[in-house]
C-alpha cells in the first residue's frame, strides 16, 4: 500500500515538475527579452540625446552667425555714413534701424528664455 501511494506520490510530481520547469524556461526567456528592449530604448534614448544636442549646438552656430551678419551691416552702414562723397539715402538709415531692433528683440527674446529655463 505505502509503495503505491509513493507510486501515486511519484506519478503527480514528474508532471508538476516538467510543468514548473517549463514555467521557469518561458520565464526566463521573457526576462531576456524584457532586458534586450531595455537596453535597445537606452541606446534610442542616448541617440537621440546626442542628436538634440547637436541641434542645440547647431542653433548656437546659426545664432552666432546671424549676430556677425549683422555687426558687419552695421560696421558697413556705418562706415559708408562717414564718407563724405557717399550719397546715403533712407534706406541705409532704415536697414540700420532695423538691424539695431532685430538684435535688440533677439537679445531681449533669449534673455526671457534664458530666465524661463532658470525657473521651470
Amino acid at each position: 500500500m505505502q509503495e503505491t501511494v509513493i507510486a501515486v506520490l511519484a506519478a503527480a510530481s514528474i508532471p508538476s515538475a516538467i510543468t514548473g520547469f517549463c514555467f521557469w524556461l518561458i520565464q526566463q526567456k521573457i526576462q531576456k527579452r524584457e532586458a534586450k528592449r531595455e537596453q535597445e530604448e537606452q541606446e534610442r534614448r542616448r541617440k537621440r540625446e546626442e542628436r538634440e544636442k547637436k541641434r542645440e549646438e547647431n542653433e548656437v552656430l546659426l545664432l552666432h552667425s546671424v549676430n556677425a551678419a549683422i555687426a558687419l551691416g552695421e560696421a558697413t552702414a556705418k562706415a559708408v555714413q562717414r564718407i563724405p562723397d557717399a550719397n546715403c539715402n533712407g534706406d541705409m538709415h532704415a536697414a540700420l534701424e532695423y538691424a539695431e531692433k532685430v538684435k535688440h528683440e533677439q537679445k531681449e527674446f533669449l534673455t526671457r528664455q534664458g530666465l524661463g529655463s532658470l525657473y521651470d
